[in-house]
This record gives C-alpha cells, sequence and structure tokens, in this order.
C-alpha cells in the first residue's frame, strides 16, 4: 500500500485527507502537526473564539474519533525538520524518519513580527496566527485596558473591533496612507473607517511605529512623528510570509511561496503543496491566495493528482470579515483594477472593481445578494456595464441576466 505523508495540520491539510479518503484511497496517510491539537478553523480565532463566542470543541474541523475512525495518523506537537527527496524520507523533530510515496506540503503561512530591536519581543506583545496566540492574548482583554493594534489590514481591523465590543480603548497605527491599503479601494477603506471611529477606535493612518516603549513589558509605543502613546498591550497585523523553508532546503523551487503548476504539483513530481504556503499559476503570475476557501479547493485537486488524476485547479478566490455589526464579504482578485463602482448607500454597500470594462472583484458589506451576484458573474467570466451596476433602481436579477 502506498504511503501519503501531509506536512502541516490546518485547513488545507484536514482537506487533503478527507478528500484522500472520499476519493477511496486505502494507502497510509499521516499528518504532522507543530501543534499539540488537531486540525481547527482559524478565521474564528480572532473574532467569535477571542469574544467567547465559541468554545475550543466548535473549532475543531473534525472530532477527534474522526481521525481514527478514517485511519488518519497525526502526529501533534511535531515538526517536520528535513525533506530527503531521493531516499522520500521526511525526518521529524523526535527523531523518527518517515518514508513517503507522495508528500503534501500544507506548511501555511507565519506572521511577520516587529524586530526585537524596536520592542518586539517585549511581554505584551502578540500576533493572531494561531490557538496558541489567541489562548495567551485572552486574559489581556479587560474592559478599560489599552489596546494598541499595529497595522490596519483584516487582522488587525477585527482584533480592533473585538477590543473595542469588550469595552478596551484602542488605537490603531497603520503606516500607510490608509487602512486595507494594500488589498482594497478607498471606497472601502473609507467605509471601515467610518465603522471603527463610529466605534471609538483612534485610528492613526500614515504613520508608523518607531519602538514599543517598556521595561519587560510593554508601556507604549513612540511613532515615526513623535507621538507616545500609552498601552497595556499590543497586537501586530502587518501581514504574514509563506513558511517555504522546509521546502527550499529540500530544493523545491521557490516564487512567492513553494511554486505550484495547475495541478498543486511542486519541482518534484512526488510532492505537492497546497494553502497559504503555495503559490499557483494565475493570469501570468505566481499567486498566492490567503484564504479558506483555497486552502480547501487547492487541497481538493492535490489529493487528487496524488492518487494519479491530472485535474486542474482554477482558482474562484472569495474572502470574508467579521468587524462589529459589519459582514464584508469578497468575491474577486481586485489586481490591476482601474475604477470602482458603488452600488448602494450607508451600512449596506458594495463595491465593484473593473479593469476598463471587465468585471474583476466585488467587496459586498452587508450586502450577500450583491456578493452572490458578483461572485457567480466573475467566476462566468461576465462583466455587467458600470452604469448598470451603479444604477440602485436596476435590481441584481436584471444586472445578472445582463451580464
Amino acid at each position: 500500500m502506498p504511503n501519503f505523508v501531509i506536512i502541516g495540520a490546518g485547513q488545507a491539510a484536514a482537506t487533503l485527507a478527507e478528500t484522500l479518503r472520499k476519493r477511496g484511497f486505502e494507502g497510509g496517510i499521516t499528518m504532522i502537526g507543530d501543534e499539540p491539537v488537531p486540525p481547527y478553523q482559524r478565521p474564528p480565532l480572532s473574532k467569535g473564539y477571542l469574544l467567547g463566542d465559541m468554545g475550543l470543541e466548535r473549532l475543531f474541523l473534525r472530532p477527534a474519533t474522526w481521525y481514527e475512525d478514517h485511519n488518519v495518523k497525526i502526529l501533534t506537537s511535531t515538526s517536520a525538520v528535513k525533506i530527503d527527496t531521493p531516499a522520500k524520507l521526511v525526518s521529524l523533530s523526535n527523531g523518527q524518519a518517515l518514508p513517503y510515496d507522495k508528500l503534501a506540503l500544507a506548511t501555511g503561512a507565519a506572521p511577520h513580527m516587529l524586530p526585537a530591536s524596536i520592542g518586539g519581543a517585549l511581554e505584551g506583545v502578540y500576533a493572531v496566527r494561531n490557538l496558541a496566540d489567541v489562548d495567551a492574548m485572552k486574559s489581556e482583554f479587560t474592559t478599560g485596558r489599552r489596546l494598541l493594534v499595529i497595522g490596519g489590514g483584516y487582522i488587525g481591523l477585527e482584533a480592533a473591533a473585538v477590543a473595542a465590543k469588550l469595552g478596551l480603548k484602542v488605537t490603531l497605527v497603520e503606516m500607510a496612507d490608509r487602512i486595507l491599503q494594500r488589498v482594497a479601494a478607498k471606497e472601502t477603506s473609507d467605509y471601515f473607517r467610518r465603522l471603527h471611529k463610529s466605534h471609538g477606535v483612534e485610528l492613526v493612518e500614515g504613520v508608523g511605529v518607531a519602538a514599543l516603549l517598556g521595561d519587560g513589558r510593554i508601556t507604549g509605543a513612540r511613532l515615526t512623528d513623535g507621538r507616545e502613546i500609552e498601552a497595556d498591550f499590543a497586537i501586530v497585523g502587518v501581514g504574514v510570509a509563506p513558511r517555504t523553508a522546509l521546502a527550499e532546503a529540500a530544493g523545491l523551487e521557490i516564487d512567492n511561496g513553494i511554486k505550484t503548476n495547475g495541478q498543486a504539483q511542486t519541482s518534484d513530481p512526488h510532492i505537492y503543496a497546497a494553502g497559504d504556503c503555495a503559490s499557483m499559476p494565475l493570469n501570468g503570475a505566481q499567486v498566492r491566495i490567503e484564504s479558506v476557501g483555497n486552502a480547501i479547493d487547492q487541497a481538493q485537486i492535490a489529493a487528487a493528482n496524488m492518487m494519479g488524476e491530472a485535474e486542474t485547479y482554477t482558482p474562484k478566490p472569495w474572502f470574508w470579515s467579521d468587524q462589529f455589526d459589519v459582514k464584508l464579504q469578497i468575491a474577486g482578485l481586485n489586481t490591476g483594477y482601474d475604477h470602482v463602482v458603488v452600488r448602494g448607500e450607508g451600512v449596506s454597500i458594495s463595491h465593484w472593481y473593473y479593469r476598463g470594462n471587465a468585471l474583476l472583484a466585488v467587496d459586498a458589506m452587508n450586502d450577500p445578494r450583491a456578493y452572490m451576484v458578483g461572485k457567480r458573474l466573475i467566476e462566468a467570466g461576465k462583466s455587467p456595464a458600470p452604469a448598470m451596476v451603479a444604477d440602485a433602481s436596476i435590481d441584481l436579477k436584471t444586472i445578472m441576466a445582463a451580464g
């Protein structure tokens, strides 16, 4: 019987194992995870779990019995330290060496942290990436305390929203000219700036952090404009980097992550990759899509092809973010847009990204119908006229038909 090994124990890894069994793979499956728990959902960590609305058991993607019932072996609290590609062996931190016929890399991504030279190693400075991170910071979220959030992307804004809901005094610092500048249009940035300010979050844009202050534990920060602010703790949300060191040491090709082809296969024909660690060809470039949807879809293709199929992955990007009482749903990739069409007004609104007359992406705030229509149009390669989208008197069914 062939033996498949999966390095990683997140969403992509769990999907790989499940898909292999669903497709009838009867060989050995071993999953290697450096955390002490089985695979769990990560998006709720900075939302429902941090708020206390979701318990630990609800985070798990499958009950522990599923892995036993389906003969999937999980090595928790264990890391892969080396891949010997000629011998097809994975060396582990516990001294074991696992042979494989096919190997899948689902190593995810690691958060960027501030350097220790400016206080990044002070006690009370956190990232939001895994269960241990959130468990470590949960006790800090006490009404009246002062939180400094560094970074105005989705992770930073979600953490700020949770803290504000729990009664903390929140200051968010974003070095770029505006929040969400890397991932969204000005219109979407403006929407969430208004939302956060209406809930008492102080937003400082166009200013960086020169240093975190404190002797052993953070007490505040000095900004690049000279201002000093006080803080009881800080959350750093300044992006992530794909975890590629293991693959690189094994001689695999790296290009914006572990490079894969349209079949989720790396430069070694016996090794596949999926999830945040993997880049894939899309529109002439190697892109990474950091989302649950991509982790699931790409892992399903990887599993099929590990079993000898020849299925090609066609990404259908979608994302979401929950902040206060607003659900943002995003369809498509806005890379290369040249104008944005605004549909609706007030709390329920959508922003439609175009390059010329081609629809690329939609940001829908509390507007699930606009999200669903936009997603279907993008996946079908259809582009309704921008003027039609902007006219709120024209219903979405008509826009869908006209697209």
